[in-house]
């Protein structure tokens, strides 16, 4: 009977990993095999420095690699130190080192970075460890401050975990006052020795650095440069991999998953000029306090971009069936759309019958003090670009318009729209041209949504009010009605389940590849894209 050659422990837990498994130190490296199946094996050519810790679930063996990629092991008894010591100095000839951890409550200490990961110590002492590889973004929020932003909430749990039971760190800011000596590639040159920058500038690329390697396990699809955005103000460059985008910006870096992406809108601005490209999240960006749930980003509408995609024929085919070409030459606003829209399977949503008294898809009002565009979608509004204001038909209760008569003082060359929604909440835009009132009223009455009229400014009208008297009309309302029965009446029953894309807005008949996907399957874009 042959001497077994390893050293076994039994009900080991492999990093975050719920299930418990053997542990195994072999002369040709280390193993773990979890009861379903699961392993993680690693090789004693990799092997760099082991370490033993406490940790919540008993005690825990650190393994470092040489590329310092690090394995924890935990769930270790108290006696089970000697052996394992004994098994490593035996079968790698490296000494197995004993980590105490540093229980002083400091808030202050210094930080070491191995990895992906990014240790905070106290005294010499590990306090904690972050593990960047899950950080979302890192961005500077005041002076001297990094702010670390890790898992969104709506990321699923650990599989095989209650969601409710778990607790996520959401963000960690860390405060760097001082500064510290420029590191110089000339290490001959003096005078660059000398030369000082700030602390938190060299901490925050450090994380920035640690956040790009870990997502760079794969090439990006494709990168777009100094994208202009509205909301949050500023340019952005986007980086675009299969399962998630990062957009990096001088002040901000985010990662953002595809899962993430709900909502996506086409729409181009009254001026003719410039298109919209605005993307809805669940859950919104965090900047600080600031959540975005929305980002619009604006292009210039003739501007054109020549990108090629960084996928093979195979990938293109077998993963995004053919939906996403290899080449690209056409309008910017295009091709963007048109990537997002295969990456995230989601449909993009584009203006639909509405047309403002000077043909535009929206028109021009203020929410409180910030001007912008009102989209009158078919199966929503939508207010941009700040704040960005997504009011779905299905929640509106009524929309009053006030100030649309004539005043004391002669006639009102703007009115007022309030959107009295179901939840009780009110969503008011002022300073509309008289002129749109018309082909403002005409659509929401073909989309069966109640309008009432308040002639005197100061009129105060509530829901409850509005609500009652929901089933009578004015005399100037029944005549109306009654003069546009039949026309309304079918142009209800053409747009109750679907939207119609823009005719204006629709690219050139130019053979381009692009702009056959806004030709085509526009009627159940809004089925998904409103309504999910």
């Amino acid at each position: 009977m042959s001497e077994r050659r390893y050293t076994e422990f039994e009900s080991i837990h492999c990093g975050v990993q719920p299930d418990k498994g053997r542990f195994r130190i072999a002369p040709n490296g280390i193993g773990w095999k979890s009861s379903s199946g699961k392993t993680t094996v690693v090789s004693v050519d990799d092997l760099r420095k082991l370490s033993w810790s406490r940790a919540a679930r008993g005690y825990q063996m650190r393994v470092l690699l040489k590329d310092n990629t690090v394995y924890k092991f935990d769930g270790f008894k108290p006696d089970d130190f000697e052996e394992a010591k004994d098994a490593i100095k035996m079968y790698y000839k490296i000494q197995l080192e004993q980590k105490e951890l540093s229980v002083k409550g400091w808030n202050w200490g210094k930080t070491d970075f191995q990895g992906s990961n990014m240790i905070f110590n106290v005294t010499n002492k590990p306090m904690f460890e972050l593990p960047l590889g899950q950080a979302i973004g890192t961005n500077k929020p005041g002076k001297n401050e990094v702010a670390i932003n890790f898992v969104d909430p709506g990321q699923p749990a650990p599989e095989g975990v209650n969601p409710k039971e778990v607790d996520e760190l959401m963000d960690i800011t860390f405060y760097v006052p001082g500064t510290v000596a420029k590191e110089s590639e000339n290490k001959d040159n003096a005078d660059a020795e000398d030369e000082e920058v700030n602390a938190d500038m060299v901490f925050y690329e450090n994380v920035k650095s640690k956040l790009e390697f870990s997502q760079m396990t794969t090439e990006n699809i494709v990168q777009f440069q100094e994208v202009l955005c509205l909301t949050p103000r500023g340019r952005y460059n986007i980086d675009m991999y299969q399962d998630f985008l990062r957009l990096r910006g001088k002040t901000y870096d985010y990662k953002i998953l595809y899962s993430n992406i709900i909502k996506l809108f086409l729409l181009l601005k009254p001026d003719e000029m410039h298109v919209m490209f605005v993307i809805g999240l669940d859950p919104p960006l965090r900047q600080g306090q600031t959540k975005y749930p929305f980002l619009v980003f604006q292009f210039v509408r003739e501007d054109e971009i020549d990108v090629e995609l960084n996928l093979d024929d195979a990938t293109l085919a077998d993963k995004y069936e053919n939906k996403l070409h290899k080449h690209y030459d056409a309008p910017t606003y295009e091709v963007v759309s048109t990537i997002f829209r295969s990456l995230t399977n989601r449909k993009v949503t584009v203006p639909g019958s509405y047309r403002s008294h000077h043909g535009a898809h929206a028109l021009k009002c203020s929410m409180k003090a910030n001007e912008g565009y009102l989209y009158p979608l078919e199966k929503s509004f939508l207010f941009i670009p700040k704040p960005p204001t997504f009011i779905p038909h299905n929640e509106i209760g009524v929309v009053t318009f006030s100030r649309v008569g004539t005043t004391s003082g002669g006639s009102s060359r703007t009115f007022d729209m309030k959107f009295h929604m179901k939840g009780g909440n009110d969503i008011q835009f002022s300073s509309i041209n008289r002129e749109e009132y018309a082909n403002i009223e005409d659509f929401l009455r073909q989309k069966r949504i109640k309008v009432k009229s308040v002639q005197n400014e100061e009129s105060i009208v509530s829901y409850a009010e509005l609500d009652d008297g929901e089933d009578e009309e004015d005399g100037d309302f029944g005549s109306r009605k009654k003069r546009r029965t039949e026309p309304v009446a079918s142009t209800m029953l053409d747009d109750e389940d679907s939207e119609s894309p823009d005719e204006d807005f629709a690219p050139d008949d130019s053979g381009s590849e692009v702009a056959e996907e806004y030709d085509s399957e526009v009627e159940g874009s809004y089925d998904e894209s409103e309504n999910d």
